[in-house]
């Protein structure tokens, strides 16, 4: 395996893990600024709170967009195989 293959298989694969990774931590983060926001305005300081607004978020993040995710890792992944005879050869 050469050195630029080596690479090339290392972008893909943080670019996967970017592209699962990166709307479910952009719903978090989205969801923790405002009830961020509005903990600030109503001096309301309760770590409980964001915590539960953030796995909630999370979970519906999930449920509505978690077979795509997934679909798209199991590509990502059925490719990965389908490349092994040429990465080793």
């Amino acid at each position: 395996m050469t050195p630029e293959l080596a690479l090339t298989e290392l972008r893909r694969g943080l670019e996967v893990a970017l592209w699962v990774g990166g709307p479910l931590l952009l719903t978090v983060l989205v969801v923790g600024v405002v009830v961020g926001i509005v903990q600030a305005a109503t001096q309301l300081n309760e770590p409980t709170i964001a915590f539960v607004a953030k796995a909630a978020a999370l979970t519906t993040a999930l449920f509505a967009g978690g077979s795509f995710l997934l679909a798209y890792l199991v590509d990502y992944t059925n490719a990965l195989f389908q490349r092994i005879p040429h990465l080793i050869g």
